[in-house]
């Protein structure tokens, strides 16, 4: 890279690090310290490009239509499920894999040109299936994309664990929220904005555009100046997995931060019930719009603040974010139980739906940073795996455990999630401090 353009890079640096010496590093070895700004923007640009995509593709959204419209309607309810576990349970294999490679940035590029493949290949079902042929092609399809996100996840934490240093790790997620927020709010207003009801070539061509944001982050990534670390040999990937897995048991503060993380699961479960509430009050078209640009805001405006807060104290972010998710959840919750679902106001679910898509933006990047900074070296990539496939199990739990209570109501399953967000603030409060300055 030419010495001006690296000025530049480290000038800019300089200015979102926020102190004299940018350079700090902690809990990285010294020789990535010379490559840290050049990192830390080729992993927040790469960062940027899939929350791009992961708005063209939102299940709750575009791909629901979707198989609405290619007459599998049926199928809508594995869309969520198969997007957010599939990429988490099998992460203890895929950790195991991953482990034994000393530079790890590949995994990421890879998984990055697989979920750009695996867009395709729905692109592709929509376009030249029909029916529960096309459904089943885009099923099978998110299938793969979950698998490869999975690889993008682990090898994610561990690059950045390695790349850059303790106290700007939640700076760099908080940024890359932010500016992935703001660009997701322009791009809602642009291509959604008074269209009506978008033709089937318009969405395979909004598939086909995520793709894209896919490829060129995999390209991106790929610059990414990583050292080698330490790897843990040999081995059967599936029996080291298991191994990991002792880690539940043999760990404590471990099994505590997976315990808290698991009830913390609330604020992201939550938010479909008060999009359901929200639509036997108004008009559902209109109000998708507002939702969607309402979990934008909330990404564009609270993302930054977290991060900057999340490096002086992870536990402190994880624990502030609970205490507004589970508030507002019960707050909801008791208001519709005593007042009713119709609250006069058609801003009232979608300003609640706001303030739990901050709460959940901090709950997720303090859960993301604590685990970074908890676990050195290997530790970091087991952590990650085990957390997740745990996570991705509990998950499925849950969800077949709310779509029971929801059989009562939707107010009752709002209760319940917001019971399970305080329990999850107590377990925060008894975490320890990880992160140092």
């Amino acid at each position: 890279m030419p010495m001006q353009n690296r000025d530049h890079i480290d000038q800019l640096y300089s200015l979102i690090a926020n102190e004299e010496d940018a350079r700090v590093c902690k809990d990285i070895p010294e020789e990535a310290c010379r490559e840290v700004p050049r990192n830390f923007f080729l992993i927040l640009a790469s960062n940027v490009l899939t929350k791009l995509g992961d708005l063209l593709i939102s299940p709750k959204t575009v791909l629901a239509w979707l198989m609405s419209t290619v007459g599998a309607p049926a199928l809508v309810a594995w869309l969520v499920p198969i997007r957010e576990a599939g990429s988490l349970v099998p992460q203890m294999v895929i950790g195991a894999w991953v482990r034994r490679k000393a530079v790890r940035k590949w995994f990421w590029t890879l998984g990055s040109f697989g979920q750009a493949v695996s867009v395709i290949a729905m692109a592709a079902s929509v376009w030249f299936l029909e029916g529960y042929a096309a459904g089943g092609g885009i099923i099978a399809a998110l299938i793969a994309f979950s698998l490869a996100r999975g690889f993008c996840s682990v090898a994610m934490k561990d690059v950045q664990g390695k790349c850059i240093p303790k106290t700007r790790r939640g700076r760099l997620s908080g940024l890359a929220t932010t500016l992935g927020g703001t660009a997701t709010v322009l791009m809602t207003v642009l291509l959604f904005w008074d269209r009506g009801d978008p033709s089937i070539a318009f969405y395979t061509a909004l598939l086909l555009l995520a793709a894209g944001f896919w490829i060129i982050a995999g390209f991106l990534f790929a610059g990414v100046q990583e050292y080698a670390g330490e790897t843990g040999g040999g081995g059967n990937a599936l029996s080291d997995a298991l191994k990991s897995l002792s880690l539940m048991q043999d760990d404590a503060p471990f099994r505590h931060f997976v315990i808290t993380r698991a009830l913390l699961l609330c604020s992201a479960l939550a938010s479909p019930y008060f999009v359901v509430l929200a639509q036997k009050e108004a008009d559902a078209g209109w109000m998708l719009g507002i939702f969607l640009l309402a979990s934008s805001l909330a990404s564009s405006v609270s993302a930054s603040f977290w991060g900057w807060m999340a490096d002086k104290s992870s536990r402190q972010v994880m624990i502030r974010g609970a205490a507004m998710a589970s508030g507002v959840c019960l707050a909801v919750g008791i208001t519709a139980l005593f007042v009713g679902t119709d609250m006069g106001s058609v801003w009232f679910y979608p300003a609640a739906f706001f303030i739990l898509s901050i709460a959940h933006a901090g709950v997720r990047l303090g859960r993301k940073t604590y685990l970074v900074d908890m676990a050195g070296g290997n530790k970091r990539t087991d952590y990650t795996a085990v957390s997740n496939t745990v996570i991705g199990f509990l998950l499925l739990i849950t969800g077949g455990l709310t779509a029971l209570v929801s059989t009562v109501s939707e107010v009752a399953v709002i209760l319940v999630l917001g019971l399970m967000g305080f329990a999850g603030l107590l377990s925060a409060l008894r975490l320890r401090e990880v992160t140092s300055d």
